[in-house]
């Protein structure tokens, strides 16, 4: 599905490439029906917002958004299971889906960050990929909470995603939202220190060695080598059309 890799784009760390790319990528959401005018909006403004800033700027705000802390990390399985050896099988299981299906990763990539994982699914076909989506619908959910707490517009891509996995985004952020005002966050310099100190877990061996622990922006953020094509769509509001194809 190639509104999942253009939101894989719009959530990996910004580049030039992503600037010079919007024009495309907003005609691909703007040709996409499988989403609702509202969050098609969404989108495009959140494209808006980061052609329009300094290239420099732009990486600043997203370093500070999604790399300062795990509370809204990129990372799946820090959410799942923080740095436990769980986390560790869990890497080398979803490695092991990923081989299967021949979709092949640098070394140095997590493979739980997730735009990898939505450049996976953007792969498959679209009843695996809804099926993929729906997997970590809570996960999604969670982040979105959390970025709307921050009034992000990064919060767009969890509200296409949620929908794209068929859950309503707006009733499945709402439910999450008494769990998060419970939950406060500390970013100060001194609380991220004592977060980042745990030991990391390895779950690769050899030279392809990676860690489960810091994640570096060079490694998180990935050159993508396409720009989303634009398709065909089916209708958003024709439900009989869009069961046939999903």
């Amino acid at each position: 599905m190639e509104i999942i890799k253009v939101i894989s784009l719009l959530l990996d760390y910004p580049e030039q490439r992503l600037v010079e790319a919007s024009l495309e990528l907003s005609d691909a959401v703007e040709q996409c029906f499988f989403l609702s005018p509202e969050q098609r909006q969404g989108l495009l403004d959140l494209i808006q917002h980061i052609a329009e800033q300094d290239l420099l700027d732009a990486q600043a705000g997203y370093l500070a958004l999604f790399n300062r802390g795990r509370h809204v990390s990129l990372l799946m399985f820090e959410h799942v299971h923080g740095e436990s050896r769980d986390r560790g099988q869990a890497m080398v299981d979803l490695l092991a889906q990923y081989e299967a299906a021949g979709f092949a990763i640098a070394a140095k990539e997590l493979p739980d960050y997730i735009p990898l994982y939505l450049e996976y699914l953007a792969s498959r076909e679209q009843l695996d990929a809804r099926t993929g989506l729906a997997d970590i619908q809570h996960l999604l959910a969670l982040l979105g909470a959390r970025l709307e707490e921050n009034n992000s517009p990064y919060l767009a891509c969890f509200h296409a995603l949620l929908q794209l996995a068929g859950v309503d985004p707006t009733e499945q952020i709402a439910e999450l939202r008494e769990q998060i005002a419970a939950d406060p966050v500390d970013d100060s310099l001194e609380a991220l220190d004592a977060e980042w100190e745990e030991e990391a877990i390895t779950f690769m061996q050899g030279d392809a060695q990676s860690s489960c622990g810091v994640a570096t922006p060079a490694a998180n953020h990935r050159a993508k080598e396409e720009v989303a094509v634009p398709v065909h769509w089916v209708d958003f509001n024709d439900a009989s059309n869009a069961a046939g194809k999903l």
